[in-house]
């Protein structure tokens, strides 16, 4: 896969590190001829220019990127170069750096940007995820702020604990798409059952988060009695004695 990446400071060096670990083909673009030293990524490709120049993009063969990452420290020229790899180039997927929470609302399709990531955000929702159990925390807005990835750590208290995949129905524009159980990752069946602890991953349009939210909450289990299940749950059967009829 060919990748190039704008602005080769810390965060684009950090990502241009991780993906050539990967094998993948790195360009990085930068204003600067000094940064090519000191980065230290051996195997990189280097474009000393200015992304926002049409001529610099074209000399990058753009056209042949799969991903265009705008990491600069500028949220101008990050708008400017994912709005031109989409337009002018066709590139499949723009990933474009928020540095002022402020801007967050501007970087969607309209600014060519299919993933809009703010590293103080995504701080935040991991510091959220490594404390909030039994709360949704949204860890990444992704396809231009219409869907998210969302996790949530089961309490050991749970309504959903002893339920399989399959026996809660989830709703319908949210999917579960990743279980970590023990450190280690499950590809969710209809069969695996919920265990406390678990940490569940799903990709969700926004707009129902709170409905998942609402499925997953300790509140929903209103009832232990088993007369009201929560919303969305199917209770597993319990056998009634055999002389208990109801009546009405």
């Amino acid at each position: 896969m060919k990748v190039v990446i704008v602005g080769a400071g810390s965060v684009g060096s950090s990502i241009a590190r991780e993906l050539l670990a990967h094998k993948h083909e790195i360009l990085l673009i930068d204003l600067k001829p000094e940064v090519i030293g000191r980065s230290g990524l051996r195997g990189a490709h280097w474009l000393v220019g200015d992304a926002c120049e049409l001529s610099t993009l074209q000399g990058a063969k753009m056209e042949d990127a799969d991903v265009v990452v705008s990491a600069t420290g500028d949220d101008k020229v990050n708008l400017v170069v994912s709005l031109l790899a989409k337009t002018e180039f066709g590139v499949g997927r723009t990933v474009g750096r928020v540095n002022n929470p402020k801007n967050d609302w501007m970087f969607n399709d309209s600014w060519g940007v299919d993933v809009a990531v703010n590293t103080p955000q995504l701080m935040t929702a991991l510091v959220e995820e490594a404390v909030e159990i039994g709360d949704l925390v949204r860890l990444l807005t992704l396809q231009t702020g219409v869907s998210s990835i969302v996790e949530f750590t089961v309490p050991h208290d749970s309504h959903a604990i002893g339920l399989t995949v399959g026996e809660i129905h989830w709703p319908e524009d949210s999917t579960l798409v990743a279980i970590l159980r023990d450190h280690a990752p499950i590809t969710p069946s209809r069969d695996d059952v919920i265990d406390g602890g678990d940490e569940l991953f799903f990709v969700t349009t926004i707009a129902a988060e709170d409905e998942l939210r609402a499925l997953l909450s300790p509140e929903s289990a209103e009832a232990s009695d088993g007369d009201h299940a929560p919303e969305g749950v199917q209770p597993v059967e319990a056998q009634a004695p055999e002389d208990d009829g109801f009546d009405g």
